[in-house]
């Protein structure tokens, strides 16, 4: 899989839930790039804008769409790599701030 394969798959899936790419169409295929070059690496996709242990179990919160997604783009209007966004982030509604990594510090190991 390339990552127009990816991007197509993955818009058709997480657009119904209300997750957009972010319009930086650059940004975005760097990002999926990163996704699969994890894929290759661990077997997953783990987010590509956070260090990875190679073991799944101790990675599974952070396998993409990660688990602080949620909050993330509920709060901020993004998620911590910007990689989702909401329709509103996208459209200039909302300020484009800094997401704080929600991860724990313990898990980044």
């Amino acid at each position: 899989m390339n990552a127009e394969e990816l991007y197509e798959k993955l818009k058709k899936v997480q657009e119904p839930k209300g997750y957009f790419f972010n319009k930086d169409k650059e940004l975005v295929f760097e990002l999926l790039n990163g996704l699969l070059t994890k894929k290759e690496q661990n077997k997953y996709m783990a987010c590509p804008c956070r260090l990875s242990s190679g073991d799944y179990e101790s990675d599974k919160d952070i396998i993409c769409p990660c688990v602080y997604r949620e909050p993330d783009v509920k709060e901020y209007g993004s998620c911590y790599c910007s990689l989702y966004v909401s329709k509103e982030w996208n459209e200039g509604q909302i300020p484009h701030k800094v997401v704080p990594e929600r991860r724990p510090p313990e898990l980044n190991k």
